[in-house]
């Protein structure tokens, strides 16, 4: 009874070890983790880089949340924490910060960064504005930025043609660029990668400056893409080649869908994607109809006459019209044709080239 006894006291007081153990470890962690989170917190709140005060430019689009600017800081390495940053500015109640176009640096403070947010200006003036349009080539952008900047559109050609220029950009968005790098026959590797925005020109600013921050939107915009792209065993190349031909052959997003899926239809059976865009692309002129003299001119361009996706894309596509390649509609229906009804808008698709034909002539009475 007493050796039973002995034995109960004894797992008790191995229980009460473990016990205290237990509660040893959790409170060294409970330590090691309130440590941790202070010295994250505390570096959080110091500038990103003290020693670099190169000027970042920071885009601030209308209607932004405070979340969203602070995601958009850390993104431009201007914050070390995003998080820590919506804490700081919640417990200051700062408020009132303005969009615009900013150029802040990483060795700012937070308070330095906020007072810049909440005075609502760039520190550098305006010399001009380039707004890219959705579905204009290289060369319509040339013309937009001789009008409105300093540079003429040769020379805006002429970096287009900067292989050393291509490369810099190259290195910097890997991601990006590798597949456009790759490609032969282009005629402007650029062309495609120019996102559809307007874009400030400061002063200061050189033309690699202002064509940089146009491969950066575009770098910005397929971020979130790029897992998707290669998942689907796509290059950004074929993505922005499809887009560029979708851009313009369909408006609505749901016609736009169902065209990719058109285009993919046909790449499965090694059909020519037989696009009036990539002829008038070609022949570098726009017109209303071709002719069987216009579908048969050489060029790696003209996708009536060669398969695939051809060098490259033909113009800079809306992110709609990306979002239409990755995400294409109706495959199911193996539809391989489609047409437009100018007057209507009103896009009818065909399985095979005698319905095609039929639902032309329909559209022609």
């Amino acid at each position: 009874m007493e050796e039973k006894h002995a034995r109960h006291n004894a797992e008790k007081k191995a229980a009460s070890r473990i016990v205290y153990w237990i509660v040893g470890i959790i409170s060294i962690l409970i330590v090691v983790i309130g440590f941790m989170t202070y010295r994250y917190v505390h570096s959080s709140l110091e500038p990103y880089d003290s020693s670099d005060k190169t000027k970042v430019e920071v885009k601030i689009p209308i209607g932004s949340s405070n979340k969203e600017i602070a995601a958009q800081l850390q993104n431009r390495k201007i914050i070390k924490s995003a998080s820590v940053f919506n804490y700081y500015i919640k417990t200051h109640n700062y408020t009132n910060f303005q969009a615009g176009d900013y150029y802040l640096s990483p060795a700012m403070t937070l308070d330095q960064i906020v007072t810049q947010l909440q005075k609502g200006y760039s520190d550098r003036k305006v010399t001009g504005k380039v707004l890219v349009k959705e579905g204009v080539t290289v060369e319509e952008i040339g013309d937009v930025v001789a009008k409105n900047t300093k540079w003429s559109k040769k020379q805006f050609l002429a970096l287009m043609k900067n292989e050393s220029f291509m490369k810099s950009l190259a290195k910097k968005y890997p991601e990006l660029l590798t597949s456009a790098m790759a490609a032969k026959d282009v005629r402007y590797r650029l062309e495609g990668y120019l996102f559809p925005l307007t874009y400030s020109v400061y002063d200061g600013d050189t033309l690699k400056d202002l064509v940089t921050s146009m491969v950066k939107a575009t770098d910005e915009k397929l971020s979130g893409s790029y897992s998707t792209i290669k998942d689907q065993k796509l290059t950004v190349q074929q993505v922005l080649t499809l887009a560029s031909l979708v851009e313009r052959e369909g408006v609505k997003e749901s016609d736009r869908k169902k065209i990719a899926g058109v285009f993919f239809n046909r790449l499965a059976i090694d059909m020519p994607l037989q696009s009036d865009i990539s002829v008038m692309y070609a022949l570098n002129t726009h017109k209303e109809s071709l002719t069987n003299k216009d579908t048969a001119v050489k060029s790696p361009y003209n996708l009536y006459k060669n398969p695939g996706y051809g060098p490259g894309p033909f113009n800079s596509p809306s992110m709609q019209s990306i979002l239409a390649v990755l995400e294409p509609s109706d495959r199911d229906q193996n539809y391989l044709y489609f047409v437009a009804n100018l007057k209507t808008g009103k896009v009818y698709y065909s399985h095979t080239y005698d319905e095609h034909l039929a639902t032309n002539a329909s559209l022609d009475q």
